[in-house]
């Protein structure tokens, strides 16, 4: 299964996972026709079949928004405008989610909408646990459509509405230190290795969920609770020395610290890392049999940094003091000072 940002003219719109979107909007196959002549793309979700299971066209609108009512005001929105998967549990969702809010973070974008029917009661269900709410309505030759909106600087008190917005003031912040082999699974070399943050959407990995299970023994980690904060550091490469190599990444929110013991069963653990975690049910039930990793971290992904700083830098100018770190608290100021060094949008971190 992987989920690719394709061509509308390599997509086979003959495909029966299109027929629903034909049956609701007789205009699609002008439509789609037409992003295909202009070279347009979307994301694709391919099953082990080679068939679709998933497709997401978005677009960035400027000014005024006024097919729909009310209408949006001046401004910069992301419309998505094509969006339908069929559910395999609710982690194909977040993995859409996730390109969305990539995508209307690099966009510079104040929000984002979505119309839908009302019979997608569990697409509209995904939304809303997202933040989306019930805006107004689109009237067309195709019906009502409900239109789902959400604005980027609203600051819910639920961590996951208000994804990928981090509110750091007041909150605790951590450095969490994660080896490159843990750090490759959980947040995938191809938005490491790209600087750019406008290659943050071209991201095709199948690994990048918003929710993470992080299974650890680092001193410290018990401690986090929700809401903290944490800024995931990669350790060196084992090739130049860290103080080069040893790299913060991320920028993450805790959601629940879980102890290993905590669990009564194996199939009590695995029940709750498996849906969340890049490892096999192999691998985990050797980590409960060994038991050498007793914290049980589940964080959010919100926000990968634009650029990445190494231990130098964190040292010499973020003020990190130089000894082994783990799970290290960090200053308001250090935190601030990162976030500007790495070109941070400020649309996505509330201080």
């Amino acid at each position: 299964m992987k989920l690719l940002l394709t061509k509308f003219s390599d997509v086979n719109f003959e495909d029966v996972f299109f027929d629903s979107l034909k049956e609701d909007y007789q205009e699609i196959p002008l439509w789609f026709a037409k992003k295909s002549r202009e070279g347009d793309s979307a994301y694709v979700f391919y099953n082990d079949m080679g068939g679709v299971d998933g497709f997401l066209y978005l677009k960035v609108e400027g000014g005024v928004v006024n097919d729909i009512e009310p209408p949006l005001p001046h401004g910069i929105h992301v419309k998505i405008g094509t969006l339908k998967i069929n559910a395999h549990g609710t982690k194909l969702g977040e993995r859409f989610l996730k390109k969305i809010f990539d995508y209307v973070v690099a966009s510079n974008a104040e929000d984002v909408y979505v119309t839908v029917f009302a019979k997608h009661e569990g697409l509209i269900k995904l939304f809303e646990r997202y933040g989306f709410e019930i805006y107004g309505e689109k009237n067309s030759g195709n019906g009502r459509e409900l239109v789902l909106y959400k604005r980027l600087d609203s600051v819910h008190t639920n961590v996951t509405k208000r994804y990928p917005v981090v509110k750091a003031d007041g909150r605790r912040k951590f450095l969490l230190t994660i080896y490159p082999e843990f750090h490759t699974k959980l947040f995938p070399d191809s938005i490491l290795n790209n600087e750019d943050p406008n290659a943050i959407i071209k991201d095709v990995s199948h690994t990048n969920s918003i929710h993470k299970v992080y299974i650890c023994k680092l001193n410290g980690a018990d401690k986090l609770k929700c809401g903290d904060v944490v800024v995931i550091y990669r350790t060196g490469d084992n090739v130049s020395p860290a103080w080069y190599s040893a790299v913060a990444t991320s920028i993450c929110v805790i959601q629940e610290v879980v102890l290993l013991d905590s669990f009564n069963t194996v199939d009590d653990f695995l029940g709750y890392c498996l849906p969340f975690s890049v490892f096999n049910e192999g691998e985990l039930r050797g980590f409960y049999r060994e038991g050498k990793y007793p914290y049980i971290l589940r964080f959010s992904y919100n926000y990968a940094l634009p650029k990445r700083l190494n231990r130098a830098t964190l040292v010499t100018q973020c003020g990190m003091v130089d000894n082994r770190w783990g799970c290290t608290a960090m200053s308001d100021e250090q935190f601030s000072e990162m976030l500007r060094l790495s070109g941070a949008n400020e649309s996505i971190i509330i201080n």
